[in-house]
């Protein structure tokens, strides 16, 4: 894969790109995540409110492009911007989508064909961390527990909306219960691994009000 190094117009699949330089998406990554911290440790700077969890392998297919450009448009971000965090020959490589873009284009730069298997994100990251210019919001996924953890809904009408139309997702205690399980094997998902990633993804919980007896 080529990193997108200026503005430089590019004709592809019939749509004008005008992505970011490299270092301008590092630098929204860095804002928003954690880069040197992994699941199930808190990847999210300042995002806390309740995660939802989806598939590592339907993040970089074409399945996954309409759910980015929606969480992206919810925050008025004109694209979408993808930093490969871990990959063979592929760390440190950055680029933008606008959210006009269609679900080929989006394959087009992740996906592979032949003769581009050794650059393919889809093939070769193993975490990346995606997010737009308002770094408001944050998608960062994970190869090894095979998840993608998204944040940065507007409210939690916003947050439901987007579950109901780009599943499959859970949230921390259905990932617990039922997606982790099989990654672990029969050793089972470790205590202390599931009480840190519910501590850092799940919702908070109120306390209750002394008071209101």
């Amino acid at each position: 894969m080529t990193e997108h190094a200026d503005f430089a117009p590019d004709r592809r699949a019939g749509r004008l790109f005008r992505p970011s330089p490299p270092e301008s998406v590092r630098a929204r990554a860095a804002t928003v995540f954690d880069t040197e911290a992994r699941l199930p440790a808190r990847v999210f700077r300042e995002l806390t409110d309740e995660a939802v969890f989806c598939e590592f392998d339907l993040l970089l297919t074409p399945d996954a492009w309409p759910a980015l450009a929606a969480l992206a448009a919810l925050h008025g971000d004109r694209q979408v911007d993808l930093l490969v965090v871990d990959g063979y020959g592929l760390v440190g490589q950055a680029w933008s989508l606008p959210v006009e873009a269609t679900a080929d284009d989006y394959w087009a730069e992740v996906g592979f064909e032949s003769g581009r298997e050794l650059d393919s994100v889809t093939i070769a990251a193993q975490t990346v961390a995606l997010t737009g210019p308002s770094v408001r919001w944050g998608c960062w996924g994970e190869r090894d527990p095979e998840v993608a953890v998204v944040r940065g809904f507007p409210d939690e009408a916003a947050r439901q909306e987007w579950r109901r139309g780009y599943g499959p997702c859970a949230d921390a205690a259905g990932v617990l219960a039922s997606w982790l399980p099989p990654v672990f094997g029969e050793r089972g998902v470790p205590d202390a691994y599931a009480a840190e990633l519910a501590a850092h993804y799940a919702a908070r919980r109120s306390e209750p009000d002394p008071t209101s007896a």
